[in-house]
């Protein structure tokens, strides 16, 4: 009996690997992480003022946050005044004035830590600022009649 000669089958990966990098770099890139904050930072608590949720919030925001110690940080990444200026003086170049600029600070954290965050903001041409506060607490709502 003759053995018949088989070809050989080959597939090239390249393309579907390159699709899958692809699609690898997409998601990463689209993530919105969900604890680019300083979770050390306890907020007040504010039963006045408007409630914003991630759906509401313009994604151009610019989040500072002071901790208790008066560390800088944005997004987790911490910032000296003078890195706080120039990153504030870039973002106004980019995008002007009119971007939501919120100050994320722990209610230890002393209030002239907070005026220095304040008066840098001021330096950038920056103007309008917001505080964010947790709201109270239905328990101590419920207490408090």
């Amino acid at each position: 009996m003759a053995r018949r000669a088989s070809e050989q089958c080959e597939m090239d990966m390249t393309p579907m690997i390159d699709v899958v990098f692809q699609l690898i770099i997409f998601f990463v890139v689209t993530l919105k992480m969900t604890a680019d904050f300083n979770k050390d930072i306890i907020l007040e608590d504010g039963k006045h003022g408007i409630t914003l949720t991630h759906e509401n919030q313009p994604p151009s925001t610019f989040e500072i946050e002071v901790d208790r110690r008066g560390n800088i940080s944005v997004h987790n990444a911490r910032f000296s005044k003078a890195g706080l200026l120039a990153a504030l003086k870039a973002r106004v170049a980019k995008h002007g004035t009119e971007f939501p600029c919120m100050i994320r600070a722990d209610y230890r954290t002393q209030h002239s830590q907070v005026k220095e965050v304040m008066d840098i903001c001021g330096q950038a041409g920056i103007w309008k600022l917001s505080f964010v506060a947790i709201q109270e607490h239905k328990a101590k709502a419920g207490s408090k009649k």
